[in-house]
C-alpha cells in the first residue's frame, strides 16, 4: 500500500483488494487460463460490536462464533481486545459476464467457467483473505480470516442447518453488502453470481451504512410478493415459494463433483443455476421485473 494508511474510511484497504483482483496471478480460471474469474471488487465494513453479530447467536445457534471470539482464538498473542475494537473487513467478488451468460444458458449441470470459479476462484479468494491478513499485519494491526482457521467448522445442527459457525454472507449483509434472496443467495448491487469473503481485524474502521433494515429487502418475492424465478431455474426444486431446501440443494451440489472430475479434471462442489438467468442476476433488480 503506497498511500497514508487511513484507519478511519478504510479505503487503503478497498484500495489493496482491488489492487489484489485486478493484477494477482490467482485471478485466473485456471493456471493455464489468462481470462479472470472475477471483476471489480465490492468492499464494506462492520463493527466487531454490531448487534447483529449477536442476533446471529440467537437465531443460528450458541456454536455461532461472533467477531471478538474469532479474533480471540485467531490472535492469541494480540492483547486483550474489546468487540468496538474490532473491524470486519467483507468484500464481493462478481463473476464475469461471460462466466454468467455461460452459465445461464445451462439447465441441469453448471458451466465450465463457473465450475473453474467455484473451483479456482476460491482457490484465489484464500489467497485474498491470506494478502488481507498479511498486509494488515505487516501495517501493525493484527487480523484473522476465520475461513483459513483451523476452528471455522460446519453443522448439521439447528434451525438452518446444514450452517456454519462463520458466514461471511452474512457477515456482507452487516457491511451493507446486500440482502438475501428466496434461494439464499446474497442479491447485491452486482447481483448474486458472485464470491464472498473476510476477514476480522484490530482496527478503527468506520462501517458501512446499511441502505437497507430488512434482510430480504432486495428479493422481489419477499418485498413484492413475485418473480421466484430462481424456483424455475434449480434442477432439484430446492427452493419453493416455501424457502430453501438446503439439504436438497447439498446433496446435489455435492454429487457434481464426480461430474467435474471426469470432465474438467478437478473436483468441488458446484451448482448455481439458480443464480443466473434470474432478475437478481447481475444488479438489484427492479419491481417489474419480477412480473
Amino acid at each position: 500500500m503506497n498511500r497514508t494508511l487511513d484507519s478511519t474510511t478504510g479505503e487503503w484497504i478497498k484500495d489493496a483488494i482491488a489492487a489484489f483482483i485486478s493484477e494477482s496471478p490467482d485471478n485466473r480460471l485456471s493456471p493455464d487460463h489468462t481470462e479472470p474469474v472475477f471483476d471489480a471488487p465490492l468492499v464494506g465494513f462492520s463493527s466487531g460490536a454490531d448487534p447483529l453479530y449477536a442476533e446471529y447467536v440467537r437465531h443460528i445457534g450458541g456454536f455461532y462464533l461472533t467477531p471478538p471470539e474469532i479474533f480471540q482464538r485467531g490472535c492469541p498473542g494480540a492483547d486483550s481486545t474489546q468487540a468496538y475494537e474490532l473491524v470486519v473487513i467483507s468484500w464481493i467478488l462478481p463473476s464475469t459476464d461471460a462466466t454468467r451468460n455461460e452459465q445461464a444458458a445451462g439447465a441441469k449441470r453448471p458451466s465450465e467457467r463457473w465450475c473453474r470459479t467455484r473451483h479456482f476462484g476460491e482457490k484465489c479468494n484464500d489467497a485474498l483473505r491470506r494478502h488481507v491478513v498479511s498486509r494488515l499485519d505487516e501495517a501493525g494491526f493484527p487480523a484473522v480470516a476465520p475461513m483459513l482457521t483451523d476452528f471455522w467448522s460446519r453443522s448439521d445442527h439447528g434451525p438452518y442447518a446444514p450452517c456454519s459457525n462463520w458466514s461471511e454472507r452474512h457477515a456482507a449483509y452487516a457491511a451493507g453488502l446486500g440482502t438475501f434472496g428466496l434461494c439464499d443467495g446474497l442479491i447485491t448491487p452486482v447481483g448474486k453470481a458472485m464470491r464472498t469473503g473476510s476477514v476480522i481485524a484490530k482496527l478503527a474502521v468506520e462501517p458501512t451504512q446499511r441502505p437497507y433494515a430488512d434482510h430480504h429487502a432486495y428479493c422481489l418475492h419477499f418485498s413484492h410478493g413475485t418473480c421466484g424465478k430462481c424456483i424455475d431455474r434449480c434442477p432439484v426444486q430446492a427452493p419453493s415459494r416455501e424457502g430453501h431446501d438446503k439439504w436438497r440443494c447439498m446433496k446435489y451440489t455435492h454429487g457434481m463433483k464426480a461430474y467435474m472430475g471426469r470432465k474438467y479434471g478437478f473436483e468441488t462442489s458446484a451448482c448455481g443455476l439458480c443464480q443466473v438467468e434470474v432478475p437478481c442476476m447481475d444488479h438489484i433488480p427492479h419491481p417489474e421485473e419480477g412480473v
